[in-house]
């Protein structure tokens, strides 16, 4: 959605990609099976989409803009304001070829102009533009929700961009995989940007390269709540606070996520579980020795296929199997799952 040449967002094309998005989604309630009534009646009377993105600290760094900033959330402001009022004049227009959906709907044309007069009236609502809020009132709107954003870690990593509306964790970074092994991640926008600029130093990288640990806690909040604005449904998003992050402090981040808008809010303070997902460094996945639990097992890994081999048992996530992760355990059936007796790795679900 970036014209990276004259580093503005296309407006024009996003706009059209959210008309699309809205129709395509709305055909998809119509076409989901539907195995308990209930549900059925609940999706087909209010007609809920959530259209939503990805790649939102991408988009910023293409535009040279740095994420938390005034100039920042001064151009995420008019993007998400572009998505918002075009869904929404969208499913006006949809409403108009295919109906409105059924809840806004009364039983008499009274009651229809008084369901539609309080759906106008809500506090999202008050800010839309008067041609949609008088549109609903005379045709109706298609859909009862039209926004959300989701984390979409899986598919944004899967593409190679930022996931959902966060800033990027680090630029290179470790992912705890499943065994507990440590992959590296390097951003693809930052080769892009050494292609694009050879004689640039790639350990300072301009202001706009902002992640999500350099930016304070209080960046975090306000980004989410410029979004919340234009967002009907739910956002998913982590403030990242600092090591040492007091309960006090983490306070103040849920008072200013709540005078801002939002409609709830995530304070992850790194390093305050025994183990994270993403860590800046491989080393700090883990606590100091003298910080572990009582309870905690050592794991060795399984570094490669030959090691493997190498062995007389079976190693394997079956029942009987030794564990592949400490090779010391057996995997046994325990509460559904194949866990190993050692280390308690859980290595299949049964369901």
């Amino acid at each position: 959605m970036v014209d990276r040449k004259n580093k503005t967002v296309d407006f024009e094309k996003l706009e059209q990609t959210v008309k699309v998005g809205v129709r395509m989604q709305d055909n998809v309630i119509d076409a989901t099976p539907y195995f308990l009534e209930d549900n059925k009646k609940q999706a087909l009377g209010e007609r809920r989409v959530g259209l939503g993105v990805m790649g939102l600290a991408d988009l910023l760094i293409y535009c040279e803009k740095e994420y938390g900033s005034p100039e920042g959330n001064e151009l995420v402001d008019q993007v998400f304001e572009a998505i918002a009022t075009t869904a929404y004049r969208e499913s006006v227009e949809l409403a108009k070829e295919k109906g409105s959906f059924p809840f806004l709907n009364g039983d008499s044309e009274e009651e229809t102009n008084r369901l539609r007069e309080a759906f106008i009236n809500t506090g999202y609502m008050k800010q839309m533009p008067e041609d949609v809020r008088a549109a609903i009132l005379e045709t109706g709107i298609r859909n009862s929700h039209l926004l959300t954003v989701a984390p979409t870690g899986s598919t944004g990593t899967m593409v190679g961009v930022s996931t959902g509306l966060e800033p990027y964790f680090s630029f290179t970074y470790y992912r705890s995989g499943r065994l507990g092994k440590f992959i590296e991640v390097k951003a693809d926008i930052v080769e892009d940007y050494l292609q694009d600029h050879p004689n640039a130093d790639p350990d300072q990288l301009p202001h706009w390269f902002v992640t999500a640990m350099s930016l304070k806690p209080e960046a975090h909040a306000d980004v989410q709540c410029v979004i919340q604005r234009w967002i009907d449904s739910s956002i998913s998003k982590t403030v990242n606070a600092p090591k040492g992050y007091s309960v006090e402090q983490v306070e103040k981040v849920y008072e200013r996520l709540y005078k801002g808008g939002a409609k709830g809010g995530t304070v992850y303070v790194d390093g305050s579980r025994d183990s994270q997902v993403l860590t800046l460094k491989a080393e700090e996945n883990q606590m100091d020795a003298s910080e572990q639990l009582e309870f905690q097992q050592p794991v060795v890994l399984v570094d490669t296929i030959q090691d493997v081999r190498s062995t007389s048992v079976t190693i394997g996530s079956e029942v009987g199997n030794t564990c592949p992760v400490c090779r010391k355990g057996q995997v046994k059936e325990i509460g559904g799952c194949n866990t190993c007796d050692n280390c308690n790795a859980q290595l299949k679900c049964g369901l």
